[in-house]
């Protein structure tokens, strides 16, 4: 077999499919994301121009959300705001997961889609919106920077994740950072929204659980797609008796557009690209990215304070993030000999159920087998990098 650069095993690699279908790409928080997957296999490989571009979108769409969401409960009810949110980013979806078969799939785990649906997007979307009655979206994206401190500690309280010095650091600082917000910005009428906030934290980081057990074989859009669409079912009889006696005006309806197709249908479409680009390891950095462009976004547009807790809290908040999600590497390589470093392992119907990476096993990982099945291998150090299995691994188009 011909040998081929690391950048190639990383393009070909990337791209194998199974029988034609999309790639399983997890559609959940990016945080998440990199506790499934080691950085390994992307180090060393420069960022694309183009994968320069999708991180600074999704940097900035994800940082969205908090302005126009606070422009539009102005004249809107949380309600009606999840409403027409959701149901507009469906109108967009459904069609495409319908056209990639990517909808029924999702009956069989209703059960867990339902879970996912309540504490991923049901709940917090409202709450989010409730809360921004009262707090500035500067102030509320960054108490969101708080989800992956939240998610280190539901893994060391479920155990399934350790926390060694570094990260127990992690959570330290960023919880300081939460509290020197709350305390030198929140007079007591706001305290409940900060409840809420964390609620959604919370919301957030158990939907990412519940996908890692139950959901992480799904096809991302598919899984996206019936959330949103349930979550439109739910909101549907409360959000018509809530609805506004008149048009809403100009700015409002469009935070809603920008909220629907920007910052829900694009962005979970724009999500699945970078991951396949950059890696998720990489993609993961967009997290520590969005609090930032909130702030400055509520500062700039809505003439929003940058309070002294806003200064204080926001490096604390950021460098606690990244340390309690930083995975300490191993202390030596994995051995050759010991099996390849990349193995893909199929079901009795060929389909790829689980991806191992250097011994640890990332399941909805989004590399995909070939019709015959069987393993596909990378091995590589220094420029002896090659391919190796039996399916045929060649590159396609996007």
């Amino acid at each position: 077999m011909p040998k081929a650069s690391r950048a190639d095993i990383y393009v070909n690699v990337r791209r194998l499919r199974l029988g034609g279908s999309t790639a399983r790409l997890v559609p959940v928080a990016l945080h998440t994301i990199a506790a499934a997957t080691p950085s390994e296999p992307w180090e060393g490989i420069a960022m694309s121009r183009r994968g320069w571009l999708l991180f600074i979108a999704m940097g900035v769409i994800w940082g969205l959300p908090y302005l126009f969401i606070k422009v539009a409960v102005e004249e809107l009810s949380p309600v009606s705001l999840v409403f027409l949110r959701t149901s507009a980013a469906a109108l967009l979806l459904v069609p495409m997961a319908a056209l990639r078969g990517q909808l029924l799939v999702l009956l069989p785990r209703w059960k867990p889609l339902l879970a996912y649906t309540a504490v991923e997007l049901a709940i917090p979307w409202f709450l989010l919106a409730n809360a921004e009655r009262r707090l500035t979206s500067s102030l509320t994206g960054l108490l969101l920077a708080m989800v992956p401190l939240v998610g280190a500690m539901l893994g060391w309280f479920t155990r399934t994740d350790r926390l060694n010095w570094r990260r127990t650091l992690g959570l330290l600082i960023g919880f300081g950072g939460v509290a020197a917000l709350v305390g030198l910005d929140l007079g007591q009428g706001d305290l409940f929204a900060v409840f809420e906030v964390a609620i959604v934290a919370l919301g957030y980081a158990s939907g990412a659980f519940i996908l890692d057990r139950s959901l992480s074989d799904l096809p991302g859009l598919g899984l996206v797609t019936g959330s949103v669409v349930l979550t439109a079912i739910v909101y549907a009889v409360p959000a018509a008796l809530q609805m506004p006696r008149r048009w809403p005006s100009a700015p409002t309806v469009a935070a809603v557009v920008v909220l629907a197709v920007v910052c829900t249908a694009i962005a979970f479409l724009l999500l699945f690209k970078l991951v396949d680009e950059v890696g998720p390891t990489r993609a993961t950095v967009v997290t520590y990215v969005n609090p930032a462009v909130a702030v400055m976004l509520g500062v700039v547009f809505l003439c929003e304070p940058f309070t002294p807790g806003i200064a204080v809290g926001l490096p604390l908040v950021l460098v606690g993030s990244v340390l309690a999600t930083v995975r300490s590497r191993p202390a030596a390589g994995p051995d050759p000999a010991a099996g390849p470093a990349w193995r893909v392992s199929s079901s009795a119907s060929g389909e790829s159920e689980r991806l191992q990476l250097g011994g640890r096993v990332a399941t909805g990982a989004g590399v995909q087998l070939g019709e015959d099945g069987g393993d596909v291998a990378v091995h590589g150090a220094h420029g002896q990098d090659q391919l190796a299995g039996d399916l045929g691994v060649g590159q396609t188009g996007d």
